[in-house]
């Protein structure tokens, strides 16, 4: 059996090696062919283009050997049970990830992350600690930290991806209201919202383009409704599924409908505004105390303490 001084070497060699050949996968196929290099001199412009082209090609093309590999092993991480599956596949929903296989490319990540985390942290461990209970303990915790960091990102941006809808809607409804009062219908007018507030609200326009595009489908408007607001993940999108669905079921004006729930709205963004404002003043005594009253401190009693000090010493 090999002994420990003959391992540690093997470890840091085969994680030195695994990096390289990472780090050569990225960076192949950098140089151009001399008749980009000659249209890259001839128009500096036209260089930067088709370099940008490139780098999002070599980009795309990574991600998709990535995202391959991911699904290969995320497909026995899957599971088996259909609740959690939803939730999983909910979850990825809201963060903006509708690929079929997203959930196994999700599993197949966090497996790749796991095996990251823990061959990197097992031969820096072992140069310091040796094989010991405290280098096991470690790695597992890495190879663990991997493991949970694609759960942290996908409710990071899900979390975004809520506030950005939830900020952005007013304005939408805003909007559509103009357009419905102008005469337009209700898809007409979502049509127009994507188109003007694209640069805006890019989340909530793709939202809305995919709704309009399912419409357009032949799918029921309540249907697509209702996909929109579980799609999105924010309860204000589902309140306003729930009051055009209703406007339409009992005959009422969407207009009217619509202005209520953009002002119902915005006052709940201005509340939240103010709730937050209001939180400033109890987070600031933190950094006030620990960094900003200790050299106020140091300053207004320094000389005295000196002072005190120079008489003691004097006595």
């Amino acid at each position: 059996m090999p002994s420990l001084p003959s391992l540690i070497p093997i470890a840091v060699f085969l994680s030195i090696t695994l990096g390289t050949w990472v780090l050569l996968g990225m960076v192949a196929d950098r140089p151009l062919a001399a008749e980009d290099r000659l249209r890259r001199l001839l128009d500096p412009t036209a260089g930067r283009g088709v370099a940008e082209a490139s780098l999002v090609k070599k980009q795309e093309a990574f991600q998709a050997r990535v995202a391959a590999a991911a699904n290969k092993l995320g497909q026995s991480l899957r599971p088996s049970d259909a609740a959690e599956l939803g939730k999983i596949r909910l979850k990825l929903l809201n963060a903006g990830f509708r690929q079929e296989q997203a959930v196994a490319v999700f599993y197949g990540i966090k497996l790749i992350a796991l095996l990251i985390g823990g061959a990197v942290a097992f031969p820096l461990v072992a140069m310091q600690s040796g094989l010991s209970q405290t280098t096991w303990v470690l790695t597992a915790g890495a190879a663990g930290l991997g493991f949970y960091l694609p759960d942290y990102l996908v409710d990071n941006r899900r979390k975004k991806r809520s506030e950005s809808i939830f900020l952005s809607l007013p304005d939408a409804l805003d909007l559509m209201v103009v357009c419905v009062e102008a005469g337009l219908g209700l898809d007409a007018a979502m049509r127009r919202v994507t188109s003007e507030l694209a640069q805006s609200a890019p989340v909530l326009c793709e939202e809305f383009a995919i709704a309009n595009f399912q419409m357009q489908m032949g799918r029921t408007r309540k249907d697509v409704l209702r996909d929109l607001g579980v799609r999105s993940g924010v309860e204000d999108v589902r309140a306003l599924a729930a009051v055009i669905i209703q406007a339409e079921k009992f005959g009422s004006s969407i207009g009217s409908a619509l202005r209520v729930q953009s002002d119902a709205m915005r006052l709940r963004r201005r509340q939240l505004a103010e709730e937050k404002a209001a939180k400033t003043a109890v987070k600031i005594m933190i950094p006030l105390i620990l960094f900003i009253f200790p050299g106020v401190f140091v300053v207004l009693v320094g000389p005295a303490g000196i002072q005190i000090a120079n008489m003691m010493s004097s006595k």
